[in-house]
């Protein structure tokens, strides 16, 4: 394995989105992620499309860099399994309720007395110091509870809409990573392990807020929740002659380069509503208006070459296939195909981010449902007589149980 994480040990205990994406990027950055999975697997293995059962391709996209083990948390012989995985590990990270993992003698002092050392890393719903703690938590609900929706319809929109993407699973999945380096940082330097909570509520808020808080962000508040750029009615890509057009005249150099563009340079001096960043503000609606007016006048091909010249940042709108097909990302590689030994050819985005020294590479594809079970107990000091007997009893379970049809559940 490469990567800055390389030597870490992550036990990954999370289904759907959040926690498997979080864990899928410190294993893409060179942790050793075991998929701590139920006998029936992570759900998002059923969610197509996909060519063979168990492997959809929301399970393979947030998945690679990892292995998977079979283990059922519900018996006693499994938890004590985990116990053992736990002692060697140095993050564990689950993502449903406390509660149930307490049930499951899972807890942070449980799994604390095995390893000090551990990061505890809990992904839920909420805080559980607030009424909310016991309440689960998807993507769609945290998007509605932190306001999204609403900010849709006061953007503009005929009805409320949630963001077209898995939205609140994503941003928090990535302060979930982040939280977990960070105990780890602490790890390093203090020797103590820790329990950290990443509630997926509050953490979006972070984000939503960040803008939107606008002037209550003062006491007493001086002005509206909400911040009026990002809710203007007209901030969208705008219609040209023959299609549409994403630009941001944004400054007050951008404002005065594009009226000379257009032959009306002495608009920023006569317009109040231009002359500056706040009454600009003011008046976004307006703004906005007028700039989609004169964008309505050219196709994009000219407007792209226009505001190019006038250095103002302006790009097409694309499609999804647009993207697929973009130069800049031809160029720099960041679409890559490979070969998965059982689903053949697929498509895969390259990690994002560049390092001099200690480049992150996937190290791993998306593992087939209990693909490691054998291979990673073994490595914990597990005899081949007592993994055939836990295999026998359905404690643990291997891909190649599947394959051979002994059990219908892999």
């Amino acid at each position: 394995m490469a990567g800055p994480l390389q030597g870490i040990r992550v036990l990954d205990l999370t289904t759907v989105v959040m926690g498997p994406y979080a864990c899928q990027l410190m294993g893409d950055y060179g942790a050793d992620v075991i998929k701590v999975e139920a006998p029936d697997g992570d759900v998002m293995r059923l969610s197509g499309p996909m060519k063979n059962p168990g492997m959809g391709h929301l399970f393979m996209s947030t998945n690679r860099s990892k292995r998977s083990v079979v283990i059922d948390l519900k018996t006693a012989e499994g938890r004590d399994l985990l116990l053992r995985l736990a002692k060697q590990a140095d993050v564990l990270l689950y993502n449903i309720r406390p509660q149930a993992m307490a049930r499951l003698g899972l807890g942070y002092e449980d799994l604390r007395a095995v390893n000090p050392r551990l990061v505890y890393v809990g992904a839920f719903g909420f805080s559980q110091r607030g009424p909310y703690g016991a309440r689960p938590a998807y993507d769609d609900l945290i998007q509605g509870m932190s306001g999204i929706p609403w900010l849709s319809l006061k953007a503009g929109s005929a009805e409320p809409r949630y963001a077209p993407v898995i939205l609140a699973d994503r941003i928090v999945g990535l302060q979930v990573a982040f939280a977990a380096m960070a105990a780890l940082r602490h790890r390093d330097v203090s020797g103590e392990g820790q329990r950290v909570d990443v509630p997926m509520f509050e953490n979006l808020l972070t984000v939503v807020l960040g803008e939107h808080l606008a002037g209550s962000l003062f006491e007493p508040a001086i002005g509206e929740l909400g911040y009026q750029r990002s809710l203007a009615h007209n901030r969208r890509p705008h219609r040209t002659l023959d299609g549409f057009i994403c630009t941001l005249v944004y400054t007050d150099k951008h404002w005065r380069s594009f009226f000379a563009a257009i032959g009306q340079m002495d608009m920023f001096e006569k317009d109040t509503r231009f002359s500056s960043q706040n009454e600009r503000l003011k008046h976004i609606n307006e703004v906005y208006g007028y700039l989609a007016g004169v964008l309505a006048t050219r196709t994009t091909a000219e407007w792209i070459d226009v505001l190019t010249k006038a250095d103002i940042p302006v790009a097409r709108m694309n499609s999804l296939d647009d993207v697929l097909n973009d130069e800049h990302l031809r160029a720099i590689g960041y679409f890559q195909t490979f070969e998965h030994p059982s689903e053949g050819r697929v498509k895969d985005v390259a990690i994002p981010t560049e390092w001099s020294t200690s480049q992150p590479k996937v190290s791993r594809h998306a593992p087939a449902l209990g693909e490691h079970t054998v291979e990673v107990l073994s490595e914990v000091g597990l005899d081949a007589h007592l993994i055939a007997d836990l295999l026998n009893k359905k404690i643990i379970r291997s891909a190649k149980d599947r394959v051979s049809g002994k059990d219908d559940h892999g």
